[in-house]
């Protein structure tokens, strides 16, 4: 009786404490560079927006290096208060399967909310001459070990995209990374390359000029912005669906009430418009999902990759 009455109590303390969060500053960690793609971006959008509706200040802390991780870390070993966040993308689900990590995941983080999601596109050099999603893979099929593909890096969102196609397809292909996923588009419309799995914004402008075409989309339905164009999964790619995220994160043992009332402000921030319209121009989606979905989310993508992964060999030198 004792044990329940002081647990109310406690409840009820972490209850009064979040209907008056935030009383300070909000650290927001950003584990990748300044300026540093959608992750920074979104981070930022939405910071803005939790400063404007809770009254305090949601600071932006740019605490790049190790994939991610050296951000993450300390999100993952800071005070359970609220006042120390994380916003991460794909790579938080992928870092489990290549390195050796001074945190769990999932037990050491508390999923917010799932702020946007973001599919890729298949695109070729004119050059081959497949015009869909079948006809490539029977020429890739065909020609298995002799093609490459670029991405910006090795183990980001477009090499496992590659390798999560050509394994579910049944070929291989030769990864070539680059310092960025422009240098490897510039190669791939120069002809160098023979296939990439790209973000649409980086990507659209050269398959309207006619230098690539676009064959599919990784998401399990069509963009809006390429209505026409079909999914992976649709052409017989079967079970395909991929897409990049970003995602609000705070650490673990935060108390729910603070948990909640962050997930219900950024719900409300993601559906303005004005953010609908930004994440539409970097090819996103607002997503705004609960606690419990987004947990369950990441356990599922954290499972994936760690097969696509395995099967191919990735490694982090």
């Amino acid at each position: 009786m004792r044990s329940m009455i002081v647990g109310l109590l406690l409840f009820a303390l972490a209850g009064a404490a979040a209907a008056q969060y935030p009383q300070r500053p909000v650290r927001v960690v950003v584990p990748f560079a300044a300026g540093a793609g959608s992750n920074d971006i979104m981070a930022r959008l939405l910071g803005q927006k939790l400063s404007d509706s809770l009254g305090q200040q949601f600071v932006i802390d740019n605490r790049p290096g190790a994939s991610g991780i050296v951000g993450t870390d300390i999100v993952a070993k800071a005070q359970p208060d609220g006042y120390t966040l994380l916003v991460m993308s794909l790579t938080l689900a992928v870092n489990p399967s290549v390195f050796k990590l001074p945190y769990q995941t999932e037990r050491d983080l508390a999923p917010i909310t799932l702020i946007a999601s973001a599919p890729l596109i298949l695109v070729v050099h004119p050059q081959v001459t497949a015009k869909n999603v079948a006809e490539f893979l029977a020429y890739a099929r065909a020609n298995s070990g002799k093609l490459n593909y670029g991405s910006g890096g090795v183990a980001a969102t477009p090499h496992l995209a590659a390798e999560m196609l050509a394994l579910y397809a049944g070929f291989k292909a030769t990864h070539v990374p680059y310092k960025g996923g422009a240098p490897a588009l510039a190669d791939l419309v120069g002809g160098q390359l023979t296939f990439m799995l790209e973000n649409i914004p980086g990507t659209l402008p050269f398959v309207k000029s006619g230098r690539l075409r676009v064959l599919a989309i990784t998401d399990s339905k069509r963009s809006p912005l390429l209505p026409d164009v079909p999914t992976l999964a649709e052409s017989g790619v079967k079970d395909y669906e991929l897409v990049g995220w970003n995602g609000l994160f705070a650490p673990a043992a935060t108390p729910k009430p603070v948990i909640d009332k962050l997930h219900a402000e950024a719900v409300r921030a993601l559906a303005q418009p004005d953010v609908k319209e930004r994440f539409t121009t970097m090819g996103a989606e607002g997503v705004g999902d609960t606690p419990e979905h987004f947990r369950a989310f990441i356990h599922a993508e954290i499972a994936k990759w760690a097969r696509v992964v395995k099967a191919a060999g990735i490694k982090i030198d």
